[in-house]
């Protein structure tokens, strides 16, 4: 498996794999398929040039089957955070460290920028990327209940966090079993 930064380049393999991820998990995030189907191929090739934001993928075989990406905030208040965005493994592709390599080279980059501290959702219920998560160190302290609604249901989010500066997450906040 080859994990590399994408850029504008790999706009068609990421956008096929975004719907993908879009299509077989709406509950998984707040973008939906019927929304990026009808964007132009111009919109993915400007997401992954945008400074603001990297994605790495995961390459199996030459074919990208996993992606995760660092979004840092502008406002200078908040330029200490990021957000982990747009994390999935296709599932031919679970299972195998996928998710902990990409989720490793984005920490890399964060640490690298002087990112300290990162923040991520993930849809309850969820089991095996909250375990990916806290294997990497983060820490739940929240859920948004009804954070999306996806085919007549509401799906809560958990909110999580982990701090680079010690590589720990929010611990001792009694929030950590969320």
């Amino acid at each position: 498996m080859e994990i590399r930064r994408l850029t504008a380049a790999d706009a068609v393999e990421y956008r096929a794999l975004r719907l993908r991820a879009l299509r077989e998990h709406p509950e998984a995030f707040t973008s939906s398929w019927e929304e990026d189907a009808g964007k132009p191929l111009s919109v993915s090739e400007a997401r992954l040039a945008d400074d603001r934001q990297t994605f790495w993928g995961a390459f199996e075989h030459g074919a990208l089957c996993g992606v995760v990406g660092l979004e840092r905030l502008p406002r200078a208040k908040e330029r200490h955070k990021g957000w982990v965005v747009g994390m999935y493994v296709a599932p031919e592709a679970a299972g195998r460290g996928c998710g902990t390599a990409l989720l490793d080279a984005l920490l890399a980059r964060a640490r690298a920028e002087g990112v300290q501290d990162l923040l991520l959702t993930v849809t309850e219920g969820n089991d095996g990327a909250l375990r990916c998560y806290r294997r990497a160190g983060f820490a739940s302290f929240g859920v948004e209940p009804r954070a999306v609604w996806v085919e007549g249901r509401f799906h809560g989010k958990v909110h999580m966090h982990l701090q680079l500066e010690r590589g720990v997450g929010i611990r001792g906040a009694g929030l950590d079993d969320v």
